[in-house]
């Protein structure tokens, strides 16, 4: 059995990023790229296979593309599809912490209480006060949240990586996925709807535009949602949660017939016609046809025919009451009223004597 380094991250391998916004040229040669808010998701990845595959399925162009402050260059296409289809994987994918960033990487990560790089209480916090958020990137920490979610139409066993910098996009990420986390505990993977949504606020008078990455489970009804951990299977195709389950199959019908066959007397028929009746597979006035061929049956027998081979029995009983000179049979007869109580039914009328037996 294979042994595993207990203190080491078991993630899946990362196939590229999911971005919110991408950069154009500056037609100031001496200033930087200028960032672009995108209504799209933005698909970037080290494999031109993967971009490529993204691009057919959503929509949009590949090209080439080279990260701010690298060198390498990578494969990204703007998607133009409103939004993608995606999967949690199980445990909390949500990555969440402050952030500032400068030439030698990350310089400060805090939490909102405690900056873990140079472990201290936080920075920003202590110099601008509660409202802290709203100064400049430039200033300040900015929210930077990070969550992998399967791209399930999408080739190869790996995650795309989100990252959003937006603060009202961490709050409502949070919120909705600890909802989801309170009910499944992380157990399971969960089907998801992605898109970005443009949203306005009003403060001190002026007018704030400002997106929000909207992750919500894509499931056909809350309660799915909030029931526990669902299956792979249901992951993968939601709509199953809702497919009524199949019906059992109905029991097979008696075999009436065959019974009636080994049958001795005409009463012994009879019992078999009660029983097919309080079953629902006869008409109570007898005029389905397998009430006929049960009649013919019991006609057989009491003229001493063997059901089972259509042959005269040669120990017929002499007493056996044959028919009358009009060559008909005694029967019981059937009131005009049906009995309410259908297992109380009478033996239908038979038909009239000289039909040969059924096979």
């Amino acid at each position: 059995m294979g042994s595993r380094i207990k203190t080491m991250k078991r993630q899946a391998a990362e196939l590229g990023r999911i971005r919110t916004g991408y950069s154009r040229p500056n037609p100031n040669p001496d200033k930087g790229p200028i960032p672009v808010k995108s209504k799209t998701f933005v698909l970037t990845s080290h494999s031109r296979d993967y971009v490529a595959a993204a691009a057919e399925l959503y929509g949009g162009r590949v090209e080439q593309w080279t990260p701010q402050r690298q060198n390498i260059a990578q494969w990204r296409v703007i998607t133009e599809a409103p939004e993608l289809k995606a999967i949690l994987p199980a445990g909390d994918p949500l990555s969440q912490s402050y952030e500032m960033w400068g030439g030698g990487g990350c310089e400060r990560r805090c939490d909102g209480e405690f900056e873990s790089i140079k472990r201290q209480p936080c920075v920003c916090l202590a110099k601008f006060g509660e409202d802290w958020h709203e100064r400049s990137p430039k200033q300040v920490c900015r929210p930077t949240s990070r969550i992998g979610v399967f791209l399930p139409d999408l080739p190869d066993l790996g995650v795309w990586r989100l990252d959003t910098k937006s603060y009202y996009a961490a709050d409502a990420l949070a919120g909705g996925l600890d909802t989801v986390l309170q009910a499944t505990e992380g157990k399971g993977m969960m089907p998801v709807r992605m898109w970005i949504e443009q949203r306005k606020r009003v403060k001190n008078g002026e007018t704030i535009d400002y997106q929000v990455v909207m992750v919500v489970p894509s499931l056909p009804k809350l309660r799915h949602a909030l029931s526990g951990p669902i299956s792979t299977a249901a992951a993968l195709d939601p709509s199953s949660l809702d497919r009524p389950a199949i019906e059992a199959a109905p029991a097979e019908r008696p075999d009436y017939l065959a019974e009636a066959r080994e049958c001795r007397t005409a009463e012994d028929v009879r019992q078999v016609w009660h029983r097919a009746n309080r079953a629902g597979h006869v008409a109570r006035d007898g005029s389905d046809e397998l009430s006929r061929d049960l009649m013919q049956i019991a006609q057989d027998i009491a003229k001493g025919v063997d059901p089972s081979t259509g042959e005269m029995n040669d120990d017929q009983d002499d007493d056996e009451p044959g028919p009358d000179a009009d060559g008909a049979y005694d029967v019981e007869v059937v009131d005009d009223e049906p009995p309410a109580d259908a297992s109380a039914v009478a033996w239908p009328q038979p038909a009239q004597p000289g039909a040969g037996v059924r096979r």
